[in-house]
């Protein structure tokens, strides 16, 4: 696909949707509190680097809101760019955490609270391409 053809407004708009969802899913509104202690880190722990994480999760937020523009493409329609997102936060991501964290032990509840918040994300940022394409 001709990269011109990408719009970087909805990009940037999927990114952001993403990087907020992130803000409320790990919020204690939602799942902070549970994710906090299953992965064993405190309110302080969470402080140190906090600049980094944050910086670094939006900017993979972007090359996922990219990568997906493209597998999308310019002309497809919404529900099509609503199943690609789900299908990849699906079929991809969940499925890798999962993988991951099944080697590592890690609980089930943890596994659903990350791998669930990507299956989410990748759907809305397929929405938001859909929306603009």
């Amino acid at each position: 696909m001709d990269p011109s053809k990408l719009d970087l407004i909805a990009i940037a708009a999927a990114a952001v949707s993403s990087f907020l969802l992130g803000g409320l899913w790990y919020s204690p509104l939602l799942f902070g509190r549970r994710w906090a202690a299953l992965t064993g880190l405190d309110e302080q722990q969470l402080k140190v680097g906090a600049a980094r994480a944050f910086g670094g999760a939006f900017a993979c937020q972007l090359i996922a809101a990219v990568n997906l523009a493209f597998f999308i493409g310019p002309a497809q329609s919404f529900s099509f760019a609503v199943f690609a997102g789900a299908a990849a936060g699906l079929g991809w991501v969940a499925t890798g955490l999962t993988t991951t964290f099944l080697f590592e032990r890690r609980p089930a509840t943890l596994i659903a609270i990350d791998a669930g918040y990507h299956v989410v994300a990748l759907t809305a940022m397929g929405a938001i391409l859909g929306a603009w394409s």
